[in-house]
């Protein structure tokens, strides 16, 4: 077929999971700000060690958890979930083959006009790795205790993800090890963004730079939203009475 066996074709489908995964961080990253907001209007604290009071809470961060599990995000959730996984294992498909047609780190099997553009174009494959890595680590931190007992029965559940971010980010190293993480995370979105709008025709001189300044800009606030929330879990776990 041709959108599996030209160029074209092979970025659009990455262009197209990649839309996935920006959505998805953006939920994801919105979702987890809450707690940060909660820690400022005093629904953070006690409820994070108490599961009566979390549970009759109203805090933002667990109405946003709630909302997660309502029957359209539930849904939703994993058609995400799995354009991002599509987007990783063919991401990394397209560059073993390119690797393996070239003999060098390019992307794809064309070259373009942004192929030399930065270091982060030019090491996705690099950077994709680095992203997967540290998305093993995350989700043993949070998917492994709540939604994989939930649907699966496996291991222990825990329902309050006040406390499940407190024991995560409690630890300084964790927290830096997060950050690392997402400074790979927003090299890959400013390079993937506007690759995604420049593979679907949207190459001209005007749209191409404001496309790749709403690409730093999509990426600052999806990082800045979990950066600031893995830091703001740090502070109530160690700092906080």
């Amino acid at each position: 077929m041709f959108i599996f066996n030209s160029s074209i074709g092979k970025k659009f489908i990455q262009s197209i999971t990649g839309a996935f995964l920006v959505i998805f961080l953006l939920l994801h990253g919105t979702i987890n700000f809450f707690s940060v907001i909660d820690s400022f209007t005093g629904k953070y604290g006690a409820v994070a060690a108490d599961e009566k009071l979390f549970s009759a809470g109203d805090g933002l961060f667990k109405l946003g958890c709630d909302f997660m599990s309502t029957g359209f995000i539930s849904i939703m959730v994993p058609i995400l979930a799995l354009g991002f996984l599509i987007h990783i294992i063919y991401g990394c498909w397209l560059s073993w083959q390119n690797l393996k047609a070239r003999g060098g780190w390019k992307r794809y099997e064309v070259a373009s006009k942004a192929a030399s553009d930065s270091w982060s174009a030019k090491n996705m494959l690099v950077l994709g790795i680095i992203i997967i890595g540290f998305i093993c680590f995350h989700l043993t931190h949070f998917w492994a205790k709540m939604q994989l007992p939930e649907m699966f029965g496996v291991g222990n559940f825990e329902n309050n993800p006040y406390l499940l971010l407190n024991v995560t980010f409690g630890k300084w190293w964790v927290v830096v090890l997060y950050i690392i993480w997402f400074a790979a995370v927003f090299m890959h979105l400013v390079h993937g963004f506007w690759s995604m709008f420049q593979t679907v025709g949207w190459s001209g001189q005007t749209w191409f730079k404001r496309l790749k300044v709403i690409g730093v800009i999509v990426a600052a606030i999806i990082v800045l939203l979990f950066i600031a929330t893995a830091i703001n879990a740090f502070i109530q776990a160690n700092c906080i009475a």
